[in-house]
C-alpha cells in the first residue's frame, strides 16, 4: 500500500465542481487582486471565527508582520516566544529588528511553557508570542494573566490551528491579535500561498488593512511604512469554497486522530496530548519514538511517509547563532526535536490505511 501523506489531490476532486466554478467567476472578471472574492472570504471567516475582523493576507508569515507592524514593534524590542516551532515564528521578529526570546516547551503539549515566561521579561518586553502548535493552542488563559499583569500584548501564532476551540472560543479570537496560515498542507489551506490576521480592535484593524496595501490611506497616499501583502483573489475564491466544508473536515480529522490513538496507545511510542480546555485542528498527528530514523527508514520502505516537525529547535539554528544560545538552554525542546514524527494526517485516511500504518508501526 503507498498512502498520501496530506491527499491534497483527492481533496480537490471532492470539491472540483466548486472550485473550479469560483475560480473561473475571478478569471471572468479578471480581478485578481482585491476583487469581490477577498472581501466575501474576510466576511465568512469573521462569522466562523466570531472575531470582528478578519484581514487576509498574503502568507501566514505576512500575518505575523502585519501583526507585530499594528502594534508598533522595533528595532531592540523583544518579543517572548518559543523554540520549537516553525521558523517564521521568531524570523518575523529578527526581521524587523527586535530580539526573539525563548522560552522551553511544556513536555505534553509541546506548545510554550506560561510558567517559564515571567522570568524573561524585561523593561524591553514588548509582547508573548504562543504558537497552538500541531494544532492546539497554548495555554492562553495564563499567558494572559501575565500579559495584563506587565503590560504586554499577546499575538498568537495560530499557523496550524485555524478552527481549534479553547476554552470556547476559537483560536483566532485570543489573544490582542492572531494569525492563521492557508498554505496548502494546512488544516484549510489555499492552491499557493495565503492567510490571514484576526483582531477584535478597530484600531489595530484599521492599521492592519493599511499595511498590507503598502501603508495607504487611499491610493497613493501612505500613512504608514507598509508592504504588499495581499492576498490573492483567486485563492481567496479557493478558501471560500473549502471553508464551507470545513466543519466536517475537522470533524474528519479528530477522527482519524482518535482512531490513531486508540490503535497506537498499548504501542512503545509517546501519543499526542491534548489539553482538557482545549481542542485540536489536528495539523499533524506527531508522535514520539527514540530510534525515529529507523522507524521513518522502514515506513519509508512499506510506502508509509512520515515528516519532522521539527528536527533543529530554533535556538540551535544557524542564523540564531547571534543571540547566544547554546545546546542544553532548552533541553524539552532539544529532546522532543529529537524524538517526534508527524504521521500521515488528513480528513480522508480510511480505516484499512490506518490500520496498515498501526500494523506497520
Amino acid at each position: 500500500m503507498k498512502i498520501d501523506f496530506a491527499k491534497l489531490q483527492y481533496q480537490y476532486q471532492q470539491y472540483k465542481t466548486e472550485i473550479d466554478e469560483a475560480i473561473h467567476q475571478v478569471l471572468d472578471k479578471s480581478n485578481y487582486i482585491m476583487g469581490e472574492e477577498v472581501g466575501q472570504l474576510e466576511e465568512n471567516l469573521q462569522n466562523f471565527t466570531g472575531a470582528k475582523y478578519a484581514i487576509t493576507c498574503a502568507s501566514g508569515t505576512d500575518a505575523l508582520l502585519l501583526a507585530m507592524m499594528a502594534l508598533g514593534i522595533k528595532p531592540g524590542d523583544e518579543i517572548i516566544t518559543t523554540p520549537f516551532t516553525f521558523i517564521a515564528t521568531a524570523e518575523t521578529i529578527a526581521f524587523l529588528g527586535a530580539v526573539p526570546v525563548f522560552v522551553d516547551i511544556n513536555a505534553r503539549t509541546y506548545n510554550i511553557d506560561a510558567s517559564k515566561i515571567e522570568e524573561k521579561i524585561t523593561e524591553k518586553t514588548k509582547a508573548i508570542m504562543p504558537v497552538s502548535l500541531y494544532g492546539q493552542p497554548a495555554d492562553m488563559d495564563a499567558i494572559q494573566i501575565i500579559a495584563n499583569k506587565h503590560n504586554l500584548k499577546v499575538i498568537v501564532d495560530g499557523a496550524q490551528s485555524f478552527g481549534s476551540i479553547y476554552q470556547g472560543k476559537t483560536d483566532s479570537n485570543l489573544g490582542d491579535i492572531s494569525t492563521t496560515s492557508f498554505f496548502p498542507a494546512k488544516p484549510l489551506g489555499c492552491f499557493g500561498d495565503g492567510g490571514a490576521v484576526f483582531t477584535n480592535d478597530d484600531t489595530l484593524a484599521q492599521k492592519i488593512k493599511s499595511l498590507r496595501v503598502h501603508g495607504q490611506s487611499k491610493r497613493y497616499h501612505h500613512k504608514y511604512i507598509g508592504m504588499g501583502g495581499r492576498m490573492d483573489t483567486l485563492q481567496c475564491a479557493i478558501v471560500n469554497v473549502k471553508l464551507k466544508h470545513y466543519e466536517k473536515d475537522l470533524a474528519l480529522r479528530q477522527e482519524v486522530a482518535s482512531k490513531y490513538t486508540k490503535a497506537l496507545k498499548e504501542k512503545n511510542i509517546i501519543l499526542p496530548f491534548v489539553d482538557e480546555k482545549a481542542t485540536s485542528a489536528w495539523a499533524q498527528y506527531s508522535v514520539r519514538v527514540k530510534n525515529r530514523d529507523e522507524v521513518q527508514a522502514q515506513l519509508k520502505e512499506q510506502g508509509i511517509p512520515t515528516a519532522v516537525h521539527y528536527p533543529v529547535p530554533l535556538h540551535l539554528q544557524e542564523c540564531f547563532k547571534y543571540l547566544g544560545y547554546k545546546k542544553g538552554d532548552f533541553p524539552i525542546s532539544e529532546q522532543v526535536s529529537s524524538e517526534i514524527m508527524s504521521l500521515p494526517m488528513n480528513p480522508y485516511l480510511d480505516e484499512e490505511e490506518i490500520e496498515y500504518i498501526v500494523k506497520t508501526i
